[in-house]
């Protein structure tokens, strides 16, 4: 379940985010970011490349919106020039994925 957890940190201190079989909509709102990014993307966040600071969330917003191509998955580009409503698709979908996942009202 690495990565699709609502603020790991807070695991131990907090059972409504797991520990005891509590569910929490805030844990599954973020999730459902997670899998947006996975699916969108093709990368998991064990993936080799998200090591240290680095994570999934950390480069999908690092790259937007001007490098949208370059974390997408390429089968979804392809085109040589990829419509306009595409492309608008693909960067509200990645921005919803994020807004899922951030850890507080702040961040949004």
């Amino acid at each position: 379940m690495v990565g699709y957890i609502y603020d790991e940190s807070k695991l131990e201190k907090n059972a409504e985010y797991a520990s005891d079989g509590i569910i929490s909509p805030k844990g599954d709102v973020y999730s459902y970011g997670v899998l947006l990014m996975e699916t969108f993307t093709r990368k998991k966040p064990t993936d080799e490349m998200f090591t240290g600071e680095m994570s999934l969330k950390h480069w999908i917003k690092l790259s937007l919106p001007r490098g949208l191509t370059e974390v997408v998955d390429a089968n979804l580009v392809r085109e040589v020039q990829p419509s306009y409503a595409k492309m608008d698709c693909l960067l509200r979908i990645m921005h919803l994925a994020l807004g899922c996942c951030m850890d507080s009202p702040e961040q949004r």
